[in-house]
């Protein structure tokens, strides 16, 4: 079962690994570059959906290495 959660959780990481290079290194930058209204909007809102996603995943991982913790009683 252990084996089985650190697969998961390092897959989770490398694939949130692959999108903010992509997001940061190529997607981003190219509508920031673009410079229209609506593609700073999609800039920000991308921006914005990467942090939702990257703190979900780190609150993932806390509650899967420590599902006791915080839990009550």
């Amino acid at each position: 079962m252990f084996a089985m959660k650190l697969t998961l959780i390092l897959l989770g990481a490398f694939l949130c690994l692959v999108g903010t290079i992509g997001w940061f290194g190529w997607l981003g930058l190219d509508l920031l570059d673009t410079g229209t209204t609506e593609a700073l909007l999609y800039t920000f809102a991308g921006t914005c959906a990467w942090l939702l996603i990257t703190f979900g995943l780190a609150i993932h991982i806390i509650k899967t290495a420590r599902p006791t913790v915080g839990g009550g009683r």
